[in-house]
C-alpha cells in the first residue's frame, strides 16, 4: 500500500510539474503575438525588397530562433532589454542570411538605386538584371574572401570609388556596355 501510495505521489508531482512546465512554454497566442512584433521591422533596408512570402518566412525564422533560445515565454518577456534582444536576432538573422549571391544581392543593392547612381541603365529586363547580379555576386565572391569582409566592405562603403562600385561598373560594362563615368573633383590646396 506504501508503495502504490509512494508511486501515485511521484506520479502526481511529476504530471504537476509537466504541466507547469508546459503552461510556461510559448503557447500558441504567444508565438503569434511575437510575428507580429516583428512586422514591425518590414521597412529596414533589407526586409523591405522581400516579397510578403519571403517576409514571412524570415519572421517565422527569427520567431523560432528566439522561442528555441528562450522557451519559457515569461522568462523571455521579463528579461531586462527584450527589445534589445529582439533587435541582435532580427540583425544576426540578417546578417546570417545575406551572402553574396544573386539573389540577395538585389536587396542589398536595388536595382532602383543602381539606376539613380547610373551605374545601370533604365528600363532593364528582369532577365538582364539577374545576369547583372550574378555577375557581381560572382566577382565579390571572387574578392571577398569571407563574407565578414564583404559586410565590412558594403559598411564602409560611401566613396564612389569604393570596391564595390567598381565591382557594379565592371558587371554594368561587360553586360551592357554601360561605362559610368565619374568627375574627379580636383582638390586645390591654399
Amino acid at each position: 500500500m506504501k508503495r502504490v501510495l509512494l508511486s501515485l505521489s511521484m506520479l502526481a508531482i511529476a504530471v504537476a510539474m509537466a504541466g507547469c512546465s508546459q503552461q510556461a512554454r510559448w503557447n500558441h497566442k504567444q508565438k503569434e503575438a511575437l510575428r507580429e512584433s516583428l512586422r514591425q521591422y518590414r521597412n529596414m533596408i533589407y526586409l523591405e525588397d522581400l516579397t510578403d512570402p519571403e517576409f514571412v518566412i524570415f519572421t517565422d525564422g527569427v520567431a523560432t530562433e528566439i522561442e528555441q533560445t528562450f522557451p519559457v515565454y515569461s522568462a523571455f518577456i521579463q528579461m531586462p532589454g527584450v527589445n534589445d534582444t529582439v533587435d541582435m536576432f532580427v540583425v544576426t538573422t540578417i546578417v546570417d542570411e545575406l551572402n553574396a549571391d544573386a539573389h540577395n544581392m538585389r536587396h542589398i543593392f536595388p536595382y532602383r538605386d543602381l539606376v539613380s547612381q547610373g551605374i545601370l541603365p533604365d528600363r532593364l529586363t528582369h532577365e538582364q538584371q539577374r545576369q547583372f547580379y550574378r555577375c557581381l555576386a560572382q566577382k565579390a565572391n571572387a574578392y571577398y574572401v569571407t563574407v565578414d569582409q564583404f559586410f565590412e566592405a558594403i559598411l564602409a562603403d560611401t566613396a564612389s570609388t569604393s570596391t564595390i562600385s567598381q565591382l557594379q561598373r565592371q558587371c554594368a560594362n561587360d553586360l551592357f556596355n554601360w561605362v559610368v563615368e565619374i568627375d574627379e573633383v580636383d582638390i586645390i590646396e591654399n
